[in-house]
Formats: structure tokens, C-alpha cells, sequence
């Protein structure tokens, strides 16, 4: 098995060095990873220059881009083959709910997802990281469920792991919501200039049993499958309404 993994912390986070290492013995892996902390990139092309490939000491390769820059790279020019799964991470922090949103740790995924290969984002849910070795565990076992039933479809799957040293088993989830996002952070500048941070995210407003969210805070990882039609279905008979008046 041959699995293309990235993410959006960087070639060399912590993170995406025990994800490598922990899938070493059941899959051949090659890193394409950023080539600094590109969190919260969603899911940008670079368009404007040209895009670098480069490899570190330890073997990864690295890109001055995105981490959808860092998949459609590999998969549409660097590989001479098309890897049989991608995975992002593990991601620094959890993103779940309104989070995928703007992730890298999934957009990586989404890339492989939408170049018609299966594909994982995998994320730590805290700021600690005191358990990557968790969530590489469970990547791992996922990877090698896989193996023994591969999908019929390529599918999306987005994984969030308690940073605990043990988790209570796998539930499969939806996405939950959270509130609003809290204002920015103003701050002035020794030269006066007037700048802001962005908001720490909400709350959970939907968390209830069968979310991401509700999951994660009962001890268990969670598994969402997402896909990428935006179209909100519910609402066409609405606007149908709107557009012929």
C-alpha cells in the first residue's frame, strides 16, 4: 500500500513524524508536507508563482505552498504513481464542526479526496500534544481496516483523537456547529499602527449525541465521513420561489 501524507502544521511538526513513522511498517509513505505552519489555509491553490519542491534531511519533501498545493502537487506531477490513500496530519488541535472549514489538515485530505483517492484528516484534540502516539495508533488501525475492506468509492473521512493515552472506543459521528467566533483581539503596534488577531472560535452550540464534539468529550475518537456538495438542497424550492416572483 502506498500512502501520500501531508498536513498543514509543517514538514516538520511533530505531529506528521510519528504519523510517518507508526505507518512505516504496514505502508510504503511519502511525506509532502508544507514547508511552514500553514493552519487555517482551507482549501487555496497557489496561483501567483511557482510552487518549489524541495526534500529535508530526514527524507520529506517540502513545498513553498498550501496544503492543497502540497497534495495536487504529488498526485498530478511529483508521483509516478497515484498513492491508494492520502492522509493529513496529525494535526496539532482538533477541527471539528465549523472548523473543517477553514482546516488545512483537511483541505490536504480533501485534495486527495477530489483527485479520486481516499482520504483521512487526522487530528489531535487539544494544544498539548502530550498523546500523538494516540492518534498514530488509531490512523494505523484505520489504515489497516482499509486494507482488509477497502472502500468501493473514495470516501473523506474526518478523525478527531482525545489527547489521552487511552480513548474508550470509535464512534462514527456528523459534524456538530459551534456559536459564533469571539471578536478579534485589537492590539497597538510600538510604531502606533492599530492590528487585530482573529477570535478564539466559539462554543459548541450543536454537541449533541452522535457529533464530532459529543464524542470527543465522552473519551472516544470520532470518525465523520464529509462530502464536497455544498448545495443546500432544502433551500431550492425557496429560492425557486424567489427567483420567479
Amino acid at each position: 500500500m502506498r500512502i501520500l501524507l501531508s498536513n498543514d502544521d509543517g514538514y516538520f511538526a511533530p505531529g506528521i513524524e510519528v504519523l510517518a513513522a507508526a505507518l512505516a511498517p504496514v505502508a510504503d509513505v511519502t511525506v509532502v508536507a508544507p514547508e511552514r505552519d500553514r493552519s487555517g489555509a482551507s482549501n487555496s491553490l497557489t496561483l501567483d508563482r511557482p510552487l518549489r519542491l524541495r526534500r529535508s534531511a530526514n527524507g520529506y519533501y517540502f513545498v513553498n505552498g498550501t496544503p492543497t498545493d502540497c497534495v495536487h502537487l504529488a498526485v498530478t506531477g511529483m508521483l509516478d504513481h497515484v498513492p491508494d490513500m492520502v492522509i493529513s496530519g496529525i494535526n496539532l488541535g482538533a477541527n471539528m464542526g465549523d472548523d473543517t472549514i477553514y482546516s488545512g489538515t483537511v483541505a490536504a485530505a480533501t485534495e486527495g479526496y477530489l483527485l479520486g483517492v481516499p482520504a483521512m484528516a487526522i487530528s489531535l484534540t487539544s494544544k498539548c500534544g502530550a498523546h500523538f502516539a494516540t492518534a498514530a495508533r488509531i490512523a494505523r488501525e484505520l489504515v489497516e481496516r482499509f486494507q482488509r475492506h477497502p472502500f468501493n468509492t473514495p470516501v473523506l473521512l474526518n478523525v478527531n483523537v482525545p489527547d489521552e493515552p487511552e480513548i474508550h472506543g470509535v464512534r462514527l459521528t456528523r459534524l456538530g456547529r459551534r456559536h459564533k467566533a469571539e471578536k478579534v483581539v485589537s492590539q497597538v503596534t510600538p510604531r502606533g499602527e492599530t492590528v487585530y488577531w482573529v477570535g478564539a472560535a466559539g462554543e459548541a452550540a450543536d454537541a449533541g449525541e452522535g457529533t464530532d464534539f459529543h464524542a470527543i468529550a465522552n473519551g472516544f475518537v470520532s470518525v465523520t465521513p464529509l462530502q464536497i456538495d455544498l448545495t443546500h438542497a432544502g433551500q431550492i424550492g425557496t429560492v425557486r420561489d424567489w427567483l420567479s416572483q
